[in-house]
């Protein structure tokens, strides 16, 4: 073996060190969001800061090795179960309602929303997808005449991002409370939709 070369044991405990800094990212960025200082992820993954910039280059790299983990299969399967709703006001009621549930049970999809890591291009990817889809469900919902007059995409947009706002930066609601301010929000989308639970 030459001096160049890294031992195997050097290897093996690198990788054990990476590992452990994704599952404690993923804890962490799911229980506090995307913003949660690294030196607390460092300390629940047992290594040092130094470390997460060694294996993943900072907080960017981090976000881009977890996030499939973390948030991506979360709002892909989201937007797949709202898709095969048949009725267009329903799943439009479907949608807003299970991303206001996400972002009620994981901060780190505020994150996401909020684009707080515009450098982090799976981040990025995410809310393109998100866009795309939001256009897809106004030409959708305008076409059969369940959105409310003026309704744009990027009120869905906005919407989501007021909310991750108010989660992030204010005082988290009563769940009973959050979910019974969906219903009003829904109420002013889909106006005409007979609105349920």
């Amino acid at each position: 073996m030459t001096d160049a070369e890294p031992s195997p044991v050097l290897r093996v405990d690198a990788r054990r060190n990476a590992d452990r800094i994704r599952a404690a990212a993923v804890r962490m960025f799911a229980e506090r969001g995307l913003s949660v200082p690294l030196e607390d992820v460092a300390a629940a993954a047992r290594v040092s800061k130094a470390t997460i910039f060694n294996r993943f280059g900072g907080r960017i790299g981090l976000i881009d090795a977890v996030i499939d983990e973390l948030v991506a299969g979360e709002l892909t399967d989201l937007i797949e179960r709202v898709r095969a709703v048949p009725d267009v006001g329903e799943r439009i009621c479907a949608y807003v309602r299970a991303l206001r549930d996400l972002q009620y049970r994981l901060p780190a999809v505020n994150g996401v929303l909020l684009q707080q890591f515009p450098d982090s291009e799976a981040l990025m990817d995410l809310c393109r997808t998100g866009e795309a889809f939001h256009g897809e469900l106004v030409t959708q919902g305008h076409a059969v005449g369940v959105l409310a007059d003026g309704f744009m995409a990027g009120d869905f947009h906005a919407l989501a991002t007021d909310n991750a706002l108010a989660l992030e930066h204010g005082a988290r609601p009563a769940r009973v409370d959050y979910d019974r301010r969906t219903t009003y929000v829904l109420g002013g989308i889909c106006p005409s939709v007979q609105l349920s639970g």
